[in-house]
């Protein structure tokens, strides 16, 4: 019997093991996702509304994207060392980009006419983006959020190495697991990053108005540059 074969008799016998370790796991990939989300957003909101600076979040982005992981990871040994905050932060390094410049396009874009309807009307430059802007640029926000849940979850493995836990412990210790515990976490991995592509995909298209569900968007992996993002719109 082939080790992909043993693999699912691993897994089937190894439920709590899995079980256990993937919700540490869905714990690390959460927890990062949040982070990035609460850090991302407000200030890819706040520089898509006042139309400037737009540098900063293409070039923010592709720097992150940039980054090898497990480089950002052996940086921030010498100040944190192998905990869990290490595999954190650099999830957050990973996430944080996509985020930003989703939501920085995704409000950039926006129809000015409805804006300006919106300041003929006597609302507050709040009021615009809470009722006028972010309410249209939710669906392309949470665009980015999908890509950088799926890029969490995945990388999240990097925890197994450094004393973060999860499915990387099962990954990462071969000897004590077989190549068919090594197999059977990384078919559990699967399922998660496609559900979390699913979920996400799903709350995207719940915050998106029935008006513009049939219209074609940018999708998160095209968003280069602002400029080109309006073209395409």
């Amino acid at each position: 019997m082939s080790d992909f074969s043993t693999a699912f008799t691993f897994v089937h016998h190894n439920g709590h093991l899995l079980l256990g370790k993937t919700a540490t796991h869905l714990a690390i990939s959460f927890e990062a996702i949040l982070i990035s989300v609460v850090l991302g957003v407000p200030l890819g909101v706040f520089l898509g509304h006042i139309h400037r600076v737009s540098f900063l979040a293409i070039n923010v982005s592709n720097v992150g994207r940039s980054l090898p992981s497990l480089a950002i990871l052996a940086i921030l040994l010498p100040v944190v060392g192998i905990t869990r905050t290490n595999v954190i932060i650099t999830l957050v390094i990973l996430a944080f980009p996509p985020i930003l410049t989703n939501s920085y396009v995704a409000v950039e874009q926006v129809d000015r006419d409805a804006v300006e309807a919106a300041v003929g009307m006597g609302m507050r430059p709040l009021e615009v983006i809470l009722k006028v802007e972010l309410p249209l640029a939710l669906p392309l926000i949470f665009a980015g959020i999908r890509t950088a849940a799926v890029f969490v979850v995945a990388t999240a493995t990097l925890a197994g190495f450094f004393g973060g836990g999860g499915l990387g412990d099962i990954i990462a210790q071969e000897p004590n697991y077989h190549l068919s515990g090594v197999i059977g976490a990384s078919y559990v991995l699967i399922v998660l990053a496609l559900a979390f592509q699913l979920l996400f995909k799903g709350l995207e298209f719940a915050v998106t108005p029935k008006g513009l569900r049939k219209q074609p968007r940018v999708g998160p992996a095209q968003v280069i540059d602002p400029t080109v993002a309006k073209a395409a719109a």
